[in-house]
């Protein structure tokens, strides 16, 4: 019980500190940022990274991306390499649903204000 009641406080305590922190304009950027990986790859989230420090929840949420880019893009040379075998054209075909489907989930997360985390995802840039 004591710790259910330590832990209502502290997220009531946080919510507006949260909510202040990411605001609809910090949504909307989270949600444009996971559009833009599903179209351009890693150049959204890489430029979000470098250039938009001031916001934690977008800064958060470019870091997840650029890891997923740079997954999906080694899964993409993995089946380039592996294309003369039929299995290359399979696992292609799996990253790129793949990223279709974490793309769209963490635009719906971010419309939400949820910081979205992969399922897998290689986290290099921390």
């Amino acid at each position: 019980m004591s710790e259910i009641q330590n832990d209502e406080p502290a997220a009531s305590s946080n919510a507006p500190a949260t909510a202040s922190k990411a605001t609809n304009d910090s949504h909307t950027f989270a949600v444009l940022l996971w559009i833009g990986t599903l179209i351009f790859g890693f150049i959204p989230p890489l430029v979000v990274f470098l250039v938009k420090k001031d916001d934690e929840f977008v800064t958060d949420q470019a870091k997840e991306a650029l890891n997923w880019s740079i997954t999906a893009a080694i899964g993409y040379i993995i089946g380039v390499v592996t294309a003369f075998l039929i299995i290359g054209f399979l696992v292609m075909a799996a990253v790129g649903i793949l990223h279709l489907v974490f793309c769209i989930l963490g635009a719906v997360n971010a419309s939400k204000g949820i910081a979205y985390r992969l399922p897998f995802n290689i986290r290099l840039i921390k």
